[in-house]
């Protein structure tokens, strides 16, 4: 595993209050980090590229078990306003976390034919 690299006290912040205080805005974790507001916020996030992709799939994970309680909360309350709307945002969440739906494929067949090798004759042997 490689190591993780130093960050700088206001870079560490920025990522700390990003999915918190910061509510995923740029812009206001930059605030929050201390950072000028003359400060490019496209080179902040370019510098933690990394950083911020992997805060993020750790978010998502951390939302897996809300997306997870939220499809058998429909099956609760199926009339629930707007319940479409959330079972298709759980399902993305899902989704992106690694927690798919397994597909079965059940094959019946009756009456096929079975198509075997040719046998070899004594003749074949010679």
């Amino acid at each position: 595993m490689a190591n993780k690299r130093q960050l700088t006290e206001k870079q560490q912040k920025f990522l700390d209050v990003l999915f918190e205080e910061a509510n995923g805005s740029l812009v206001e974790a930059k605030k929050l980090a201390g950072y000028s507001d003359n400060q490019y916020t496209g080179g902040i996030v370019a510098s933690l590229k990394e950083e911020i992709l992997a805060r993020t799939n750790l978010y998502l994970a951390q939302s897996a078990p809300r997306a997870a309680m939220a499809m058998v909360g429909a099956l609760h309350d199926p009339t629930e306003l707007g319940i479409k709307e959330k079972m298709m945002a759980a399902k993305e969440v899902m989704d992106r976390v690694g927690i798919i739906k397994s597909e079965k494929i059940q094959v019946e067949t009756s009456g096929g034919v079975m198509i075997l090798p040719p046998k070899h004759s004594e003749k074949d042997d010679y």
